[in-house]
């Protein structure tokens, strides 16, 4: 019977093996032992590979309530069967006393106004019909309306389509707010608008409602006291006192421009938006028509207030 040696026999004479070395040598005779001799290199499991960040989140809205519309206020407003007032979050309408029409020339002087245009749409979409109002978090506004996304109860219509806001803005009916809270639903409002802005329909067909060229400062004064849509070439970016001004004429006491507070440059900045890497490029504006020293102004507090270079509007 062959003489059975011990692993430790074929070490060199003369050498010592440091403990950990020596640990690692007794675990490969062991693995040795025990595996097939299969003649396959056996390669070592790689690591699991490294997560990115999360995806951000959706349109994640909580319902809040629910309620059969009785009428609709205006194009943005519903009043429900037991009293409440509902604002429709994240757009703008013209008001229902608004003369004019909400088609171009070629409407018929039968054409009803722009603002009753819109309530009208509103009431053939949702009176008389069970809505499930939703928000990201509970607000009023300050008349003590409820702040809401309302989606009609039995549409088939596929996910957050559902809501209210994007019949009216895919239908022509109504402008994307300067301020929309839940910023994670901004995306599908741009959309539907895109859509009414590619087609030309209601508002985009009507020059005193679609985007209104920043070299017309007599036009655009003609919205004075009412939401906007400007759009042109920033000439210039400048800072005054706590206030940056978006200049889009050489003439700044007589062209249009939109002021941003400085305080909140950061907070554009964080959403893409330098605004000193304004000037040259061509700019949306959206918000509030003011006069300031007899030249038209928009105040812009929030980021989606503007859109550089047709980004946010499909370039229409």
């Amino acid at each position: 019977m062959p003489e059975r040696r011990s692993w430790v026999q074929d070490i060199p004479r003369g050498r010592r093996l440091r403990p950990g070395a020596a640990r690692l040598a007794v675990a490969a005779l062991l693995i040795s032992a025990v595996l097939p001799a299969t003649g396959q290199e056996v390669r070592p499991t790689p690591p699991p590979a490294r997560r990115g960040p999360p995806a951000p989140a959706g349109c994640v809205l909580d319902e809040i309530g629910r309620g059969v519309v009785a009428a609709a206020v205006d194009g943005r407003t519903l009043r429900l069967a037991d009293g409440r007032e509902v604002l429709l979050a994240g757009i703008e309408v013209p008001p229902v006393e608004d003369t004019s029409l909400a088609t171009a020339g070629t409407a018929s002087p039968a054409a009803p106004p722009a603002g009753i245009a819109a309530r009208d749409g509103l009431a053939a979409a949702a009176a008389g019909r069970s809505v499930v109002l939703r928000q990201a978090a509970p607000r009023p506004d300050r008349w003590g309306r409820l702040v809401a996304w309302a989606f009609v109860e039995g549409d088939a219509l596929d996910g957050d389509r559902q809501a209210l806001q994007h019949r009216q803005l895919a239908a022509g009916l109504a402008w994307v707010a300067g301020r929309v809270d839940e910023a994670a639903c901004l995306a599908g409002l741009r959309e539907a608008e895109r859509e009414a802005r590619r087609a030309d329909l209601g508002l985009w067909s009507h020059p005193d409602y679609a985007a209104l060229p920043a070299g017309l400062p007599a036009e655009i004064l003609r919205r004075r006291g009412a939401f906007g849509v400007i759009r042109g070439r920033v000439e210039s970016v400048r800072e005054s006192g706590g206030t940056v001004y978006l200049n889009f004429g050489r003439r700044w006491s007589e062209a249009f421009a939109a002021t941003v507070p400085k305080r909140a440059a950061a907070s554009f900045q964080a959403a893409g938006l330098d605004l000193p890497g304004l000037a040259g490029r061509t700019v949306e504006v959206r918000g509030i028509v003011e006069q300031r020293g007899g030249a038209p102004r928009i105040a812009v507090a929030r980021p989606e207030q503007l859109s550089a270079d047709g980004r946010q509007d499909g370039g229409r």
